[in-house]
């Protein structure tokens, strides 16, 4: 996971478990999301990318050439 990938995660993620905490309601599930998405940031491993076979990170060969 790339550095910018885990930023937009963890932001999102806090927004989402402020409005599940402040709001209630509906937006408990935004803050089970929110929890989602800080976890994956922290633990830098996306279960979804590795079943659809993505990754954000640059090649380390580009990176040395």
């Amino acid at each position: 996971m790339a550095w910018w990938d885990a930023i937009v995660r963890i932001l999102l993620g806090s927004i989402l478990v402020w409005l599940g905490v402040e709001k209630g309601g509906v937006w408990i599930i935004g803050e089970i999301v929110g929890i989602v998405l800080m976890l994956t940031a922290i633990f830098n491993f996306c279960p979804l990318y590795k079943i659809a076979g993505v990754s954000t990170e640059e090649n380390q060969e580009t990176q040395t050439a």
